[in-house]
């Protein structure tokens, strides 16, 4: 479960991390109460989406006076941020910002372990800087059962190159943010930018907070954040209907069954699109799960087709206990049940129980907008491809 940034700030806040105020509004009317409330010259409105690019997105912008305030509100509230709708804005003071910096604490599933990533360089992308500039960021792996100590900390600041007269303040705050990565039981904590301000303070002025949904027998308060406001119309949608989908940022549309699966697609997918134009990525992860019946079908290419960022959709089935020729046959039905809402060229590959009896389904219909591969790896080329040329 991904926060949105006001929620993790007042997840930091009860975890003593130091932040500034910060007031949430619906309206241009609460954003003036919010920002006369807060009783700061200089605010920043911020749009509270689950996704990151904001600033670019115009969803960030500073404003001084009620007037700008509320005229700035307006601009932001309803914006479409990579399919978030902005229906919530916060309102907070502007900040002397003297240098940024980056911290995170995350669950590195590679090693099957925690990581904390930190650099002196924050207020960019980071996925930016470790492809660009790897050596600007120190990455420290974490003891579960130490996690950020005072004595760990210190060799984090030290890593990093921070200045020998902020070591014991930054190495505070990041021993409190291990604080809200294990008490909250999280699976990523990140603050970009974490800042110096003109006077010396460290404070965390841009939370990012993904709470580990196994572990939320143990919080019942988790129910708060369980709100439409930042969500994907998609993302409702697909769970009215049963789906287990996530929007992501790219260009082709993936359907699986099974997550292990969906996620191998996902790689799978980035690594092909990587040298064609645009670099074309996954759109979404949804797992059909054993269900690929046409209605199942039908509901999963409807949601995926309803995104206008994308431009293909790859079906990666491996049956199962659910045969390929189940698959196909939904498949082929899910097309005529959505009829002119099916406009997008799909890809399948399958493998596994039936599969020969699935793909002879398939070479029956003839459908002109799918495409069937034999491997994984051939399929997610010619998805990417497809979308590649879409754009």
């Amino acid at each position: 479960m991904d926060l949105l940034e006001y929620q993790a700030r007042d997840m930091f806040e009860r975890y003593n991390v130091p932040v500034l105020s910060g007031r949430t509004a619906t309206t241009p009317e609460e954003a003036v109460a919010a920002y006369e409330q807060l009783g700061v010259e200089l605010a920043v409105i911020k749009a509270q989406v689950r996704v990151g690019g904001r600033g670019k997105a115009g969803g960030v912008k500073l404003a001084r006076g009620a007037g700008s305030v509320a005229a700035t509100a307006r601009e932001i509230l309803g914006l479409d941020i990579k399919g978030h709708r902005v229906e919530l804005v916060m309102v907070s003071p502007g900040a002397d910002i003297a240098e940024e910096f980056y911290f995170s604490i995350l669950l590195d599933r590679a090693s099957g372990g925690y990581l904390a990533m930190c650099s002196i360089e924050g207020g960019v992308e980071i996925e930016t800087l470790a492809v660009e500039r790897p050596e600007a960021l120190v990455k420290v792996p974490l003891d579960p059962v130490e996690g950020v100590s005072p004595a760990v900390a210190k060799r984090i600041v030290t890593e990093a190159g921070f200045l020998p007269e902020d070591h014991a303040r930054v190495a505070e705050v990041m021993v409190r943010l291990w604080d809200v990565f294990s008490g909250a039981d999280a699976t990523l904590v990140e603050v970009n930018p974490l800042i110096k301000t003109g006077s010396g303070s460290i404070i965390a002025l841009d939370g990012k907070v993904t709470l580990d949904d196994n572990a939320t027998f143990r919080h019942p308060d988790r129910e708060q954040y369980k709100e439409s406001s930042g969500d994907v119309d998609l993302e409702r949608q697909a769970r009215e209907l049963g789906l287990g989908y996530v929007k992501l940022d790219g260009t082709v549309g993936i359907i699986g069954n099974g997550a292990g699966l969906v996620m191998s697609t996902l790689d799978v997918v980035a690594g092909a699109g990587e040298d064609l134009p645009g670099k074309p990525r996954p759109a979404n992860f949804l797992d059909i799960g054993g269900g690929a019946s046409a209605a199942v079908m039908a509901n999963g290419l409807r949601i995926i087709m309803s995104d206008p960022q994308v431009r293909s959709v790859f079906v990666n089935v491996f049956g199962g206990i659910t045969a390929c020729s189940d698959v196909a046959t939904g498949i082929v039905n899910a097309l005529e049940i959505l009829g002119d809402e099916a406009h997008l060229p799909i890809v399948v590959r399958l493998d596994g129980n039936s599969v020969e009896v699935g793909k002879a389904i398939l070479a029956e219909a003839n459908h002109p907008m799918i495409t069937v591969k034999n491997t994984m790896d051939e399929a997610a080329r010619t998805a990417a491809r497809l979308a590649s040329e879409g754009n």
